[in-house]
């Protein structure tokens, strides 16, 4: 967002630099008159806003359109020379610090003015964790009193299954703890939600699904609808289904993967038998000579290998595991 001549010039010289994404200058004179005239219209179209203009007047004219750091956009203040970026809002969640990496990358001499504390410090960042592996937040306003504790050089507990919390980089000041123990100033990494209401990261969830041959895609997709009511869980939470490669020509299965725009995996009687695993017992033993279908495709399918809802029937006909 360019407000004069140097400006809109400056805007030009850096959408060079910005090749990789979708780039719309907006100069005075061609597209506004008054930055009123299209700041609510941008703010909420796009990802970013890149102004080349006074820091304290564009906190001015953004300070009204403000909501929240989950909602808000990127919003990044350059020099002239483009020599000077700062992410000014949105840094972590926004990817206004990314945005901001990025161009220092790409314009030689330039310097970034990145002010979050968490990055200065190379401090762990439960928000910025939770963006980059895809993970949904809730509680999000707990989380700057958790970032101060780290801060701090103070112990944060975490309540994670136990292949995602040794994944963490940078958990020095982290305590892993058991469920139970969750409580409001704890962390909470689990695709379910929590009566404390903690700082909440959730993975996608990956399901196993078994069922008898020529299942309906309606019976499938009424297991399915009741599975999610039954742990509170919402669709947009499921990642991908996985099944036993038998059930290939399931056009119930098929069908209903397709009428949600699920990707669906199969696997082999190999991969399932070579899992290491307690599974429920399960009927596919005797017909198909394999461990089970819906928890082992749903464990081999998961990121993390921890199968968190163990498999349940519904009609006799569908079978549903969970793992993350």
């Amino acid at each position: 967002i360019s407000i004069n001549d140097p400006s809109f010039k400056a805007a030009e010289r850096l959408s060079l630099f910005l090749t990789s994404h979708e780039v719309r200058i907006y100069a005075k004179k061609r597209d506004f008159e008054k930055l009123d005239d299209i700041l609510k219209k941008v703010w909420y179209e796009n990802d970013a806003l890149i102004f080349i203009m006074a820091t304290g007047a564009v906190v001015r004219k953004i300070a009204p359109l403000l909501e929240n750091k989950a909602k808000d956009p990127a919003v990044l203040i350059m020099s002239l020379d483009l020599l000077r970026v700062i992410p000014l809002l949105g840094g972590h969640l926004g990817g206004a610090n990314e945005l901001c990496e990025e161009i220092c990358r790409k314009i030689r001499g330039c310097v970034s003015f990145i002010t979050t504390a968490t990055d200065q410090t190379n401090t762990l960042s439960f928000d910025m964790f939770a963006k980059k592996r895809g993970f949904e937040i809730e509680n999000l306003s707990k989380l700057a009193k958790i970032s101060n504790s780290l801060l701090n050089k103070k112990k944060v507990k975490v309540a994670s299954f136990k292949n995602i919390f040794y994944s963490i980089e940078n958990r020095n000041y982290l305590e892993l703890i058991d469920f139970k123990e969750v409580d409001e100033d704890s962390v909470l990494i689990s695709p379910f939600s929590h009566p404390k209401k903690p700082l909440t990261l959730k993975p996608p969830l990956y399901l196993g699904m078994g069922c008898n041959k020529e299942t309906s895609k309606e019976t499938i997709k009424e297991a399915f609808y009741r599975f999610l009511q039954k742990h509170s869980l919402n669709r947009e939470q499921i990642k991908s289904i996985a099944s036993f490669d038998a059930k290939k020509d399931e056009k119930g299965l098929l069908n209903f993967c397709e009428e949600f725009g699920f990707e669906i995996k199969f696997f082999s009687k190999e991969e399932i038998n070579f899992l290491k695993y307690n599974f429920t017992s399960s009927f596919a033993k005797k017909y198909f000579d394999i461990q089970g279908v819906a928890e082992p495709c749903a464990l081999l399918s998961s990121e993390y290998k921890e199968l968190v809802i163990k498999k349940e029937s519904f009609f006799k006909s569908v079978t549903i595991a969970g793992a993350v």
